[in-house]
């Protein structure tokens, strides 16, 4: 997003396998220990401004840079509604999705089918948007596409071929090939790496867990 809007920003990386996302400073930015989060050290009245929650901040630069959020009320509730589809189903489903199939101890069958099968029935509720239009929102890219699109880059993972969903996938390709959408991709690409224990144990154990 920050790409899109060209809004200069520095990237501050919080190791989640190490545990840096329970350090009371990243705390004090984003309470559920989840990125992504952002400082705006230009906020209201000049001065600083923290958010937490993908949605939020995007509605949040959206709004202050004017760009990829339709102004008219019919236009701007498009976008919202699939942005909120994004966050209450996208996201959390696809999240489980991953989980059952690559980081529970336990294969569970169930699980595995279950959010399998639910990742394929949302990315046919897209599909089926897609049909009718050339982005998520309407005619024009916006926030509600800059949030699904990350979600769908794993597609292999989640047991989905984007063959079977063709406005889908004309979709994908198109946004995939975006110059901004390119350069955040890459951000921070020379530090991801696979889990170990610890980051395991961080993620999922009882440290997740633990009241702070």
């Amino acid at each position: 997003m920050l790409e899109e809007v060209e809004q200069p920003y520095n990237i501050i990386p919080v190791d989640i396998g190490a545990g840096d996302q329970f350090k009371p400073e990243f705390l004090k930015i984003s309470p559920n220990n989840r990125m992504p989060a952002i400082v705006d050290h230009d906020g209201s009245g000049g001065q600083p401004y923290s958010l937490f929650e993908s949605g939020a901040i995007l509605m949040y630069l959206a709004e202050k840079t004017a760009k990829l959020m339709p102004s008219d009320t019919n236009g701007r509730y498009s976008v919202i509604q699939w942005l909120m589809f994004q966050m209450a189903n996208v996201g959390p489903l696809l999240g489980q999705n991953h989980h059952f199939r690559h980081y529970a101890p336990e294969k569970i069958p169930y699980a595995i089918d279950r959010y399998t099968n639910e990742a394929r029935r949302l990315y046919g509720v897209i599909d089926k948007r897609l049909a009718e239009n050339a982005y998520l929102a309407g005619d024009d890219y916006s926030i509600a596409d800059v949030a699904t699109f990350p979600w769908l880059r794993s597609h292999e993972r989640q047991g989905q071929d984007l063959n079977e969903f063709p406005d889908l996938k004309r979709w994908y390709e198109i946004i995939k090939m975006r110059p901004a959408v390119r350069r955040g991709i890459d951000v921070l690409k020379d530090l991801r790496r696979e889990f170990d224990n610890k980051a395991h144990e961080n993620l999922f154990g009882t440290t997740q867990y633990r009241r702070r």
